[in-house]
């Protein structure tokens, strides 16, 4: 592969999936306490010894099927070990910890320069509990007074093993997005550093469609590269219409072949909480729904315009499958089988949030039964993983993966 080739490659959904991005579960998540659950968005606590078993497990079934997985903490440490971009991005991580107190600020900065790239890089994303920190004698600001009370200089990073929201690649471009949390800020930031200075996402032939620093949310759970000449983008609870319109002007702008940009609104709730929660493409006319989520759905296209992208009401999802992706007919394959009462548990355990790495293939939790046998029953290959312990973390194998490079269809 030339120097001036880029790498990061997805053109559609379905396409066999040759590379990703993962984030194995770490210490972050034994950082979850009942008291911070709503601000560090779980509803329950996680068993990391056993979510770090079904992770693996997840990775190898990515490996067995022909993808390189690639890996977000290792690739952080690589560009820690230059001294330069550690002080940069420890400097402005801190500046985002609201510590508030320049002496500590500058003691923590210190403590962390010391450390090696492996163990900063930890720490960036399982956060610095005041007890492992010593603190030096140092005057005592009223923040400190405030918040002795919170174990944290940084915040841990627990949602990060969901990485298909801090970033999204559409075509030969990719989205470092604008998080709707402050809790999951700071996993964009990383983010930029990583595509700015690791070589794999080759920054000079890889244009930004979208940059964290934009005040209007936006995140990949919401993105679904339909095809080619199309992408599909929630609005959702996470993702705003000012973002889906931004992203839409900048590869209707820069990118030669997307041309439309569907995006659908999904009621704003944290059931829902992205497009991919309750809607996935599992093959050329395939999709897996959940039932009765269609008639809750707006559908716009939006298209290239002089000063902004026009935007086009359409009548229902289905038929906006159809014209834009040139379909006579298409398969909407209810999850739970249907069954209301299935479906609903089901989706609870990310039933819909399937992975394709194939056309026709994807990757779902075991613990699906009704779900993944209905897929089968529609010609999907099921390949099962382990997630009772993921799941806690509300997403499933779509969440938990950034696709960097997917085959042409």
């Amino acid at each position: 592969m030339s120097d001036n080739k880029p790498f990061l490659q997805v053109r559609s959904e379905i396409g066999k999936l040759k590379a990703v991005m993962l984030h194995r579960p770490g210490k972050e998540l034994e950082r979850i306490t009942p008291q911070y659950l709503h601000e560090l968005l779980f509803d329950d606590i996680p068993w990391l010894k056993k979510m770090r078993n079904e992770h693996d497990g997840f990775a190898d079934a990515l490996r067995t099927n022909g993808c390189t997985v690639y890996y977000y903490e290792e690739m952080l440490e690589e560009i820690l070990r230059d001294d330069k971009i550690k002080e940069q991005l420890v400097a402005e991580v801190l500046e985002k910890s609201n510590i508030a107190n320049p002496d500590l600020e500058a003691q923590i900065k210190e403590f962390l320069m010391k450390k090696t790239s492996s163990e900063v890089a930890e720490t960036l994303i399982a956060g610095l509990h005041k007890k492992d920190f010593q603190e030096t004698i140092r005057d005592k600001r009223l923040v400190d007074y405030i918040k002795e009370e919170y174990p944290f200089y940084i915040n841990p990073l627990p949602n990060l093993y969901f990485t298909r929201d801090p970033g999204a690649v559409i075509g030969n471009g990719l989205c470092i997005n604008s998080m709707n949390t402050f809790a999951r800020e700071r996993e964009t930031m990383i983010l930029k550093y990583i595509y700015t200075f690791h070589s794999t996402f080759k920054k000079e032939v890889t244009p930004l469609w979208y940059d964290y620093h934009k005040k209007y949310s936006l995140e990949g759970g919401d993105i679904l590269v339909l095809g080619e000449n199309v992408v599909a983008i929630g609005c959702s609870e996470r993702t705003s219409a000012r973002g889906i319109e931004d992203v839409a002007a900048n590869l209707f702008s820069q990118d030669e072949k997307v041309r439309q940009v569907l995006a659908v609104q999904i009621p704003f709730t944290r059931a829902y909480m992205h497009l991919d929660t309750v809607f996935t493409m599992v093959d050329h006319d395939k999709f897996t729904i959940y039932p009765g989520v269609e008639e809750k759905l707006r559908v716009f296209r939006l298209s290239p315009g002089k000063t902004h992208p026009k935007v086009e009401v359409l009548p229902d999802l289905q038929s906006a499958l159809k014209e834009t992706l040139n379909l006579s007919a298409i398969d909407l394959i209810q999850s739970g089988g249907g069954d209301e009462v299935t479906a609903a548990r089901e989706q609870w355990n990310d039933s819909t949030n399937t992975l394709a790495i194939a056309p026709g293939v994807v990757i779902t939790y075991d613990r699906n039964e009704a779900s993944n046998e209905t897929l089968r029953k529609h010609g999907i290959k099921v390949i099962e993983i382990e997630g009772s312990e993921l799941v806690r973390g509300r997403g499933g194998p779509r969440c938990m993966s950034m696709p960097l490079v997917r085959e042409d269809l």
